[in-house]
């Protein structure tokens, strides 16, 4: 039996569990939304429920994501010395319900950017994955 490069390489293949606990300890990862080319947002997000949500002021990220809901959301991070990246393939949609909207933790959110954003997405994954390997010297 021959090692596939990732065992050789000591790269470690997560569970959805682990993944989404993984996605839990950051608040920063990138939106990929297929527009007229792919276009790549960073978003501040929470994850509530298995889902990932995030607030966005108006504009190309919005339009683009209701004309293509079909989104890639990825986020990475390091801990124990592994570094870790997680991707999400999903739906993007905008929410509409108060109530839904204030138990995501969504509106707990502090952004990069001073934009008032009051705008809220979650995108609803169809299949997550993840990788986690040692950093190199």
């Amino acid at each position: 039996m021959t090692a596939t490069d990732d065992e050789r390489h000591g790269v470690e293949h997560l569970d959805a569990e682990t993944c989404w606990s993984l996605l839990r300890t950051v608040n920063l990862g990138r939106l990929a939304i297929a527009a007229d080319r792919v276009e790549i947002f960073p978003v501040n997000f929470v994850v509530h429920d298995r889902a990932v949500y995030f607030a966005s002021a108006p504009g190309s990220k919005l339009m683009d994501l209701f004309d293509r809901p079909q989104v890639a959301f990825e986020a990475d991070g390091e801990a124990s010395g592994l570094l870790w990246s997680v991707v999400l393939h999903g739906r993007g949609m905008r929410l509409a319900a108060d109530p839904e909207i204030e138990r995501s933790g969504v509106l707990t959110l502090k952004g990069w950017h001073p934009t008032a954003k009051h705008n809220y997405v979650r995108i609803d994954g169809e299949s997550i994955s993840g990788r986690r390997f040692r950093k190199a010297m």
